[in-house]
């Protein structure tokens, strides 16, 4: 009798166990966040994240894509959400603004720490990571050629790079649209002209490309591979591909680098609206973005952010140089007649 008590206080024992760890883990809620892959999500789900999950008993899944793959998903659940949070370039994040797919950042102190450039109108959404395009080169070939490094957009159409550059598609990518608008602006055109740009790029800098790619990361492989000399590049992509040993260099434009910001925004009416507050307060904190400068190389903006290393230092001192001449382009011309852009840029330009 004694032995089957003591099974029966175990079997108990062990049921409520089970049970305590069961409704634990039904209360463990989970936070979708849609981002670029690669280091902004192995940055992100290994350093950033871990201090949120474990102080607010959440998990936090990232959903990869580009921005305007992660802006499809977002329009394509407008009335049932699936994503709570999302990281969209500049460009991109102004049409989910203006379609409604973001919800005001709630008022706290962390937004008096931001940039006043990283913040958009009303705090709809708000810069996590400042960065720029500029130009990006294959350092190993430069040297063996004993090249200069290049200082203008222009020299995309140097004829030594025939079938050396590589160019991202500016229907599909913030790099490539930023690089053929600097093109347009120095061929006298601008965003409400875009007819210079179209007219010259095909002669002069296209009859370099070797391949229009849809996103950056085919470059380090075409790096390696020899055939890629110069492509538009984010000082940030650039210490990244030199961290696992590419050979490329960042070179800042005399004509200027253009302003690229990755912002945040809250989805609106997602299923875990004051979680989803919290996480994107977290996310503009001096110490969350330390951690993301730190381990990524993603610029804060943040000032009171402090890199925890002197190569981290050099790196925000570097980008604030670069800063001194980088351009803003106007979305609201480039979102009212980008696809007609991108028609004309597949039609002419990538055909």
């Amino acid at each position: 009798m004694k032995w089957l008590n003591n099974c029966l206080v175990s079997t108990i024992t062990l049921t409520v166990a089970a049970f305590a760890a069961s409704h634990a883990q039904a209360e463990t809620k989970t936070l979708y966040v849609g981002m670029n892959g690669g280091n902004y999500e192995r940055t992100f789900t290994q350093d950033v994240f871990p201090e949120f999950e474990k102080a607010n008993d959440v998990k936090v899944v990232v959903v990869p894509g580009t921005s305007a793959d992660i802006l499809a998903k977002a329009t394509a659940a407008k009335d049932n959400p699936q994503m709570h949070v999302m990281f969209l370039d500049d460009g991109v994040m102004v049409r989910a603004i203006g379609t409604g797919l973001c919800q005001k950042l709630q008022a706290s102190p962390v937004l008096g720490d931001i940039t006043p450039g990283a913040r958009m109108k009303d705090d709809m959404a708000v810069g996590i990571d400042m960065g720029m395009t500029g130009l990006a080169y294959n350092k190993q070939m430069f040297d063996q050629n004993r090249w200069s490094a290049p200082t203008s957009w222009m020299d995309l159409a140097d004829p030594k790079f025939k079938g050396k550059v590589v160019f991202q598609s500016a229907s599909v990518s913030t790099f490539g649209l930023h690089a053929f608008l600097m093109f347009n602006r120095i061929q006298g055109g601008d965003e409400n002209n875009v007819e210079p740009g179209f007219e010259k790029f095909a002669d002069t800098i296209g009859k370099n490309v070797l391949e229009y790619i849809s996103s950056s990361a085919k470059i380090s492989e075409m790096v390696q591979t020899g055939d890629a000399a110069i492509f538009p590049l984010t000082p940030t992509a650039v210490n990244n591909l030199k961290e696992k040993g590419i050979p490329v260099e960042y070179a800042q434009p005399k004509e200027g680098s253009v302003v690229l910001t990755v912002s945040e925004c809250v989805i609106a009416n997602n299923s875990e609206p004051e979680l989803s507050q919290k996480l994107a307060q977290y996310l503009l904190s001096a110490e969350a973005q330390a951690k993301a400068l730190d381990k990524g190389n993603i610029v804060p903006s943040n000032v009171k952010t402090r890199a925890g290393t002197a190569g981290g230092e050099e790196k925000l001192t570097a980008f604030q140089t670069y800063m001194g001449n980088a351009k803003v382009v106007d979305w609201d011309a480039i979102n009212k007649n980008r696809p007609e852009w991108n028609n004309r840029w597949n039609r002419k330009i990538e055909r």
